[in-house]
């Protein structure tokens, strides 16, 4: 009787317990993958729900976790549909004895879980399911996920002080023949309404999908270019590929184990050197970490519009103003350097991120959902934990928030822009603006622009806020906010 694995936001064969788990049941197994139709649709404001860039490192993931199962004897089944119809029905014609997977926290995907699982047990199959999203098991923690801390570095003490990381799972070194079920054909793009989108050469790296590419990625940066010394110093970079690890994509989709990348991070200690930048590689997983277990804690509220703080702020739903963010046409150099980098190749800096969605919030006074919806849809690295986390964080809803805090765009883009590179590089009309005037071009005066050859209000767009009068309107509406619990 075989068992049945079903891949979710898990595509890899390494630190894998479910795949573990029915290795040493001893049965045969049916890996499988199911391309959910809901996760392409579209998001409540209108944007398709996974864009060509996301779907693209998908089906790239999906293809290499098939090459993986094959060299190991095995194959990957792939079906589109639920998979609270598709595995049940498998169930059904194969006498499927066991479903292993690993369960997710938030909303969507609980609900499909919930809906499997009553129907696994109406038909007698047992449902074993693990945790193995985070570095850190909620089993582990100093405390239960209802008794959280509600304070990022309360959390990050207390576990770093009381809890230890597990050790990896080995990779399968060879897996039982598929039982006698079709594999089927990998989906296209084209079947889900989606376009191939085009390489950018301006990219700060060309993300493959898949376990493969994630395991060369981790390897290339920590020991091939030797970079994970230095980077506490880097990480707030936005051009170049190894300014920082870029390893969120893969973990987003579980290419990557957080635990491989500890243990790497681990041995790179013992062999070369332990800092404040191998400890902060670390500190980032931590706060990934933490997003998933305040999801797992609050559940639905991540995703309201007054967070997880209950803040009912007069929230504007601005499409005009929202249309200039999300095209980089906000006259406000860094801002639209970033949002363009995010529409032509599905990725930004961290620094950038916090940027843009201050921007937003803070500045347009939009609804954060908004910018988090489009974040969803564009961003190879989306992980809903750490999207919606950050955008209530930024938004100051999050439960960490302090009050209304914003960035100061002038200020950060002479300090991580200095030279005004990055600008230049995704806002080709202000290339030859000199780096002392190029992050405020709307302050040239008319026979700069012309000996700079850029024409404000024609080439580059002009501000389409006052930055310090925004803030101080929308710090108004912030303050006039209640807390509703």
């Amino acid at each position: 009787m075989p068992s049945l694995v079903w891949f979710r936001n898990d595509l890899r064969l390494h630190d894998h317990q479910p795949i573990d788990e029915a290795i040493r049941a001893g049965q045969p197994i049916a890996p499988l993958y199911c391309f959910d139709p809901r996760q392409f649709g579209q998001t409540s404001f209108g944007f398709a729900k996974t864009g060509a860039y996301r779907a693209q490192f998908l089906l790239e993931s999906v293809a290499d976790l098939r090459r993986s199962l094959q060299a190991l004897g095995s194959d990957l089944i792939v079906r589109v549909g639920k998979p609270e119809e598709i595995i049940p029905a498998l169930v059904k014609a194969h006498g499927i004895e066991t479903v292993y997977w690993h369960e997710e926290v938030t909303a969507e995907e609980r609900q499909v879980e919930q809906a499997l699982e009553s129907k696994l047990a109406a038909q007698g199959c047992p449902s074993e399911v693990y945790w193995g999203a985070t570095l850190y098991h909620p089993d582990n923690l100093p405390f239960a996920i209802a008794r959280l801390p509600e304070v990022f570095t309360q959390f990050r003490k207390k576990v770093e002080q009381h809890s230890t990381v597990d050790v990896s799972l080995p990779t399968p070194v060879k897996l039982p023949p598929l039982p006698a079920i079709e594999p089927g054909p990998l989906p296209t793009l084209a079947d889900f309404g989606l376009e191939p989108p085009t390489p950018d050469s301006r990219a700060v790296l060309t993300f493959t999908g898949g376990e493969t590419a994630g395991l060369e990625r981790l390897n290339h940066y920590v020991w091939e270019a030797d970079c994970l010394k230095i980077y506490k110093q880097t990480r707030n970079g936005m051009v170049g590929a190894n300014y920082s690890a870029k390893l969120s994509a893969w973990l987003a989709l579980g290419c990557l184990s957080p635990r491989r990348v500890y243990e790497t991070v681990q041995d790179y200690e013992a062999d070369r050197i332990r800092n404040d930048s191998t400890y902060w590689l670390i500190f980032e997983l931590l706060w990934r970490d933490y997003f998933r277990f305040i999801c797992a804690k609050h559940g639905d509220r991540v995703f309201y519009p007054s967070g997880l703080r209950g803040l009912q702020i007069d929230w504007k739903q601005d499409w005009p103003r929202f249309d200039a963010w999300r095209n980089g046409e906000t006259g406000f150099p860094l801002v639209d350097a970033n949002m363009r980098e995010l529409a032509n190749s599905g990725f930004m800096s961290n620094r950038g991120r916090q940027n843009v969605a201050s921007f937003l919030t803070k500045n347009l006074g939009i609804d954060w959902r908004m910018g988090a919806e489009w974040f969803e849809s564009l961003l190879i690295d989306y992980d809903v934990c750490s999207n919606y986390g950050n955008w209530n964080y930024t938004a100051g809803v999050g439960n960490d928030a302090r009050g209304f805090r914003y960035f100061n765009i002038p200020k950060q883009a002479k300090d991580y822009d200095p030279e005004g590179l990055y600008v230049k590089h995704w806002l080709p009309e202000l290339k030859n603006v000199p780096a002392a005037k190029v992050h405020e071009p709307w302050k040239l005066q008319p026979v700069e622009q012309k000996r700079f050859g850029v024409n404000i209000g024609v080439d580059y767009p002009r501000p389409v806020v006052d930055l310090y009068k925004s803030v101080q309107a929308n710090e108004k509406i912030y303050n006039a906010a209640r807390e509703i619990r």
